[in-house]
């Protein structure tokens, strides 16, 4: 009798495992797992970035006035040395006519002295003054011939010195009708550089990305008009930490992640390294060229994968990028243990370009992870 009761213990028994195996092998076949398999991950952090112009300038107004033309909107393309914005010269246009009118003058000027200095050379001031009238017949010849010869060898008289003096003042006044010449081309060369200021011009072959003024608006020096940028080729600018600055050169390739058409992964080029860092954040700024033709345009986001020289290759899960979902604010996949489903919340880190990512935390490896089920896809 106990013989049987045991026997009917043990069936039993194997009987529920068996159901309980069964119903669990059932579940599984519900779902399409794959292994979370363990992946060396480089030495490298996930760093934020900008896409931004290849090269961008900001024009700012040259003189005051007021804006009379503005070439375009945002986005409307511009040939190198086309005319972008032109302020108002009306006020310049009539100094520039006083200008003319003072060279003129200052030229007149120059003229006339000249001639007074050729004169003095051919026809001397003081040989005018000997040949004046002193008296009449005999008293002017006696003048000539014996007083004055008399006070120049006794001393009260100096000629030759005279005659020095005299070449020496046309000479100065000549100077001085040049040197008002050359002032007043000077004069009209600046009001030709601010008249050429009154009009800004395409610097090279680009686009308008912003626009500050309309037409009628007020400008003073130094305000903003218009932001022009090369977009042919594209950048990346990021705030690299100064520790991983080490780790870059000029000209390497680094892998990237562009947030355009759904997200786009290409192989950026470091291009520029600045050589200061922000004394506040101790970071560096450095661009990245991207490939030409690259989706997306200046303002987006995309995140960079820089090698950190401090850390070695680690071993991390690889999952499907489908497999995970979003569970709140954080991202979670669902996993089989002992047949069952359940969640795990996980941190992800850098996709690898073939449609996996790597998982930072959360999962150790060799978890049978759902990508999908018979009821609806996994995730």
């Amino acid at each position: 009798m106990k013989v049987t009761m045991r026997f009917l213990m043990v069936a039993t028994a194997l009987t529920v495992a068996s159901t309980f195996v069964g119903s669990a092998a059932a579940v599984a076949q519900e779902y399409k797992t794959i292994k979370a398999k363990i992946s060396k991950v480089g030495n490298s952090i996930t760093l934020g970035g900008s896409v931004v112009p290849y090269k961008e300038v900001t024009l700012s107004a040259q003189i005051p006035g007021q804006v009379k033309f503005v070439a375009g909107q945002e986005g409307d393309s511009f040939k190198s040395g086309e005319k972008l914005v032109t302020i108002d010269d009306d006020d310049l246009q009539a100094q520039r006519r006083s200008g003319v009118a003072a060279i003129l003058a200052a030229q007149a000027a120059l003229n006339n002295a000249n001639v007074q200095y050729s004169t003095e050379m051919i026809n001397p001031t003081i040989n005018r003054g000997q040949n004046s009238t002193s008296g009449f017949g005999v008293p002017m010849m006696f003048d000539k011939m014996f007083t004055r010869p008399m006070a120049s060898s006794m001393g009260q008289a100096k000629p030759g010195v005279q005659r020095y003096a005299d070449v020496q003042r046309q000479i100065n006044i000549v100077n001085q009708a040049r040197s008002g010449l050359m002032s007043a081309q000077a004069k009209l060369e600046e009001i030709d550089v601010r008249l050429r200021d009154t009009t800004l011009l395409a610097p090279f072959d680009g686009v308008i990305i912003a626009k500050m003024v309309e037409v009628g608006d007020s400008v003073q020096p130094g305000k903003p008009v218009l932001k022009f940028a090369y977009v042919n080729f594209l950048r990346i600018q990021s705030q690299v930490p100064v520790r991983l600055v080490s780790g870059l050169k000029k000209g390497m390739f680094v892998p990237a992640f562009i947030e355009a058409n759904g997200g786009v992964n290409v192989m950026a080029r470091v291009a520029q390294i600045f050589p200061i860092a922000d004394l506040k954040r101790h970071t560096v700024t450095v661009k990245f060229d991207l490939p030409k033709g690259v989706p997306g345009g200046p303002g987006m986001y995309a995140e960079l994968r820089i090698p950190d020289p401090a850390n070695k290759a680690k071993g991390l899960p690889l999952i499907p990028k489908s497999a995970v979902s979003m569970t709140g604010s954080l991202p979670s996949v669902r996993v089989l243990e002992n047949g069952k489903p359940i969640i795990k919340l996980i941190r992800v880190g850098t996709p690898d370009g073939k449609g996996n990512v790597t998982v930072l935390s959360g999962l150790k490896g060799g978890e049978e992870v759902i990508v999908s089920s018979s009821k609806g896809t996994g995730g």
